[in-house]
């Protein structure tokens, strides 16, 4: 296959609006290095990260930004965005299997190798390193995941961030199939998919989310839905949840800890509902609750989420599809929070 010199891409140019998004046809086409893959992109989710970089909402001192990044170091502009992608392997490193070309493949978004070298802190893709909103991602070999199954490219682009923070969560708290499972923030990417991957693991699962959304929400497998304004201490009592798995945080987080089980887990992966939370220490100890903070995946996560595709387990959740070059329209329907899993782009 003959590789241009240039492609189609979408450049972050700062941290701010939509305005720093810029859809160009002549971005050069990365090179991959010794132990790299060329992967032509197919399709690239929208994700709350990528938006979250973009305003800099990661940086705890807005005023210069220098920590916005996913590592929390300043971003290098410009930058090419794109953790969820799916597409298929045209060119590799002189290390790498000639068998790989042709692969279609998942791209793991979380980067422990990059630049021939092992990364003393991961980066994430799309943030550290260029992404998946571009024709073509040059990612290491051993990050992009071969993927034998019947979906399509753009549903499969619906699994990687979101479905791989999911299962992380899970992990680290150790979900198993006696669990009684709580879920905030269900109806998102994450959400959405916490519900199907905690389902495959056996768990009970409730999940918060709108109102109108709640048939959705349970034919996607949540045993039964609450609606956001739910009083929960009401509804569940105290010491009842085994597991909660939180995306939303916000002002009504100490009602999470309440109706935990003494010896309950807790794992964060999002703030939607506001950063900042009030705690009881004392519930924390008194309860000998376990918090997990979930950003780095642990290394089994992503191949377990492959076998979990593959065997027909989990399902993409695609709620609609843009042309690349409509990523600002894009963005604005994943804001209006109107969807149900994922808004993918097609190249």
């Amino acid at each position: 296959m003959n590789i241009p010199d240039t492609m189609k891409g979408v450049w972050l140019t700062g941290h701010g609006g939509l305005e720093m998004l810029e859809y160009r046809e002549d971005i050069p086409v990365p090179r991959p290095g010794p132990g790299d893959v060329l992967v032509r992109v197919e399709a690239a989710g929208i994700n709350n990260t990528d938006i979250n970089t973009r305003t800099a909402w990661c940086s705890k001192d807005n005023q210069d930004a220098a920590d916005a990044s996913w590592s929390g170091n300043s971003l290098v502009f410009p930058r090419i965005q794109g953790a969820d992608v799916c597409g298929s392997i045209v060119g590799i490193g002189k290390t790498v299997d000639a068998a790989r070309i042709g692969e279609r493949v998942l791209i793991e978004p979380c980067i422990r190798e990059a630049n021939g070298g092992q990364l003393t802190a991961p980066w994430y893709f799309g943030s550290e390193c260029d992404g998946g909103l571009a024709e073509y991602a040059v990612v290491a070999s051993r990050h992009a995941f071969i993927v034998n199954t019947t979906l399509k490219s753009f549903e499969l682009a619906s699994f990687p961030c979101s479905y791989s923070t999911a299962e992380n969560m899970l992990t680290r708290a150790n979900v198993v199939a006696t669990d009684r499972v709580l879920i905030t923030g269900a109806s998102g990417g994450v959400g959405s998919a916490a519900i199907q991957l905690a389902k495959a693991r056996g768990a009970h699962v409730t999940a918060i989310t709108s109102s109108f959304k709640a048939a959705e929400i349970q034919r996607i497998g949540a045993d039964e839905t609450l609606s956001r304004d739910e009083d929960l201490k009401t509804y569940f009592g105290t010491d009842t949840i085994d597991v909660v798995i939180d995306l939303v945080a916000g002002a009504g987080w100490p009602a999470l800890l309440d109706i935990m089980k003494p010896g309950g887990r807790y794992a964060v992966a999002g703030a939607i509902g506001g950063p900042m939370v009030e705690l009881d220490i004392r519930t924390l100890y008194l309860k000998d609750l376990s918090f997990f903070g979930c950003t780095v995946l642990e290394p089994e996560v992503f191949g377990n989420l492959v076998r979990q595709i593959e065997g027909g387990r989990i399902r993409p959740l695609v709620a609609e599809t843009y042309p690349l070059s409509e990523i600002a329209a894009a963005q604005k329907s994943f804001l209006a929070k109107k969807h149900t899993g994922k808004i993918i782009l097609t190249l």
